[in-house]
């Protein structure tokens, strides 16, 4: 058969100690890990160096179908493994899915278990292999494997490495999904109280979709880290938040604001960001949500804050606020087109808006970006 299920252990000497080091470092930093993503890479890279392999892998299983389905790969071939699902129990992986363990395969090609399928998909031999189950306490979440020891034949320290990472593997998948999950509610609930809130004002429905559309956008071009995008998704969502303290007088009326009316819808900046600063795990937002009618010149409101003084957040949602709000029917006036909208963007560059963002901003609307314009 040419699988092992035990072997004799042997004392672990520098070099093991120094890769069974890496691996706890590696462990350390995936438990600290809430991205899905971020975790299965790091998965397989540890999985693939800790046990001196030519390629790894991880499979997780498809809850609904019990598939097993490559989520991420090392080695050349990796593109090519994303078009592969293994059957229920199909090929080594499926087996151990299915029935649990672990095992030490010398020669994949004799093993009853191997299917042959992928490597003729992939043109990758397989030689041998260790196959370990990714658990949580609640389920069974997939599979890891090391493929093709670069020198020698795997060892029981092999497995026992690939062990304790699968097991922290799981855990941490399973508490990433979990808060991914618990975010999704959170942002949904956020989203369905902003919605509630426009329907108080008949011409600004969708406003906020629209806002968190273009704000995404003109972040994700010029590419900003993945806890920056949290924090502008969430701040775009609630930066209208503070007119709810303004009257329906004011918020409704159907004409152009007198002075006094004025002054007092722009004190929703500071209202939301009152608000705000009552739910600790918000104050993040807050930034976005006081500034996102300042003026790169330093002649808006409330704080009259100009250039980088301005939080980055604030700026991005200053300029997909004000685009929505022109190339949206207001009780003063129709929509201007966008084409119109655009050219204010750009005449006020620099003055009223930050010139990197609008730069940004025209460029993901004419690459068609936004599907809230096509």
């Amino acid at each position: 058969m040419g699988y092992r299920m035990n072997q004799t252990q042997s004392v672990p000497g520098a070099d093991e100690k120094r890769k069974l080091h890496s691996l706890m470092e590696v462990a350390a930093l995936i438990n600290s890990s809430l991205d899905p993503d971020e975790i299965k890479r790091l998965a397989v890279e540890t999985a693939t160096s800790c046990v001196g392999a030519d390629a790894a892998s991880l499979l997780l299983l498809d809850p609904d179908t019990e598939e097993l389905y490559f989520e991420a790969a090392t080695g050349e071939k990796k593109s090519q493994l994303k078009e592969i699902r293994l059957k229920p129990g199909q090929g080594i992986a499926g087996w151990i899915a299915r029935r649990g363990g672990t095992t030490i395969i010398d020669d994949v090609q004799t093993d009853k278990r191997f299917n042959p399928d992928v490597d003729r998909t992939t043109g990758y031999v397989t030689r041998n292999m260790i196959v370990v189950p990714v658990a949580s306490k609640e389920r069974m979440v997939g599979v890891l494997q090391a493929i093709n020891k670069r020198k020698g034949h795997f060892t029981n320290d092999d497995l026992e490495m690939l062990e304790t990472l699968a097991h922290q593997v799981g855990t941490a998948i399973e508490n990433a999904l979990l808060y991914q999950e618990q975010r999704e509610t959170f942002l949904g609930i956020t989203m369905a109280f902003a919605e509630a809130l426009e329907k108080r004002d008949n011409y600004t429905g969708g406003h906020t979709r629209r806002v968190c559309e273009y704000s995404m956008a003109i972040a994700r071009h010029m590419n900003l880290p993945e806890k920056q995008l949290q924090e502008l998704h969430l701040s775009a969502i609630l930066h209208d938040i503070g007119k709810i303290g303004v009257p329906d007088r004011v918020l409704q009326k159907p004409g152009k604001l007198e002075p006094d009316e004025f002054a007092e819808m722009n004190r929703h900046p500071v209202l939301g960001s009152e608000i705000l600063e009552h739910v600790k795990s918000l104050r993040a937002m807050i930034g976005g949500v006081r500034n996102h009618h300042e003026k790169y010149d330093g002649s808006g409101y409330p704080d009259r804050k100009k250039g980088e003084e301005i939080p980055l957040i604030g700026r991005i949602i200053a300029v997909a606020d004000s685009f929505d709000a022109m190339t949206s029917t207001r009780p003063y006036r129709t929509a201007l087109s966008h084409e119109t909208a655009l050219y204010e963007l750009e005449t006020n560059s620099g003055k009223q808006f930050d010139p990197d963002i609008v730069v940004a901003f025209l460029e993901v609307y004419k690459k068609g970006e936004l599907s809230c314009c096509s």
